[in-house]
């Protein structure tokens, strides 16, 4: 599934985030509302992750979903 899809389904795919990220609060996926780099920097201050972590960790989630 590539961003665009994700984006334009971004309400139906916030449980899938929450299930890969459960530490996610529904207002910052709100605030992300499916655009991708807002979901790296969430996931560097939230996690700690390195930017190249986080981006791997959303590529990664991003091909595991079926369109």
């Amino acid at each position: 599934m590539n961003w665009d899809q994700i984006k334009g389904d971004w309400k139906q795919m916030t449980g899938k985030v929450k299930e890969k990220w459960g530490k996610l609060t529904d207002n910052e996926l709100t605030v992300i509302a499916g655009q991708r780099e807002q979901l790296v920097g969430v996931l560097q201050e939230r996690y700690g992750y390195e930017r190249d972590r986080a981006e791997k960790e959303v590529n990664d989630f991003t091909h595991g979903l079926k369109p």
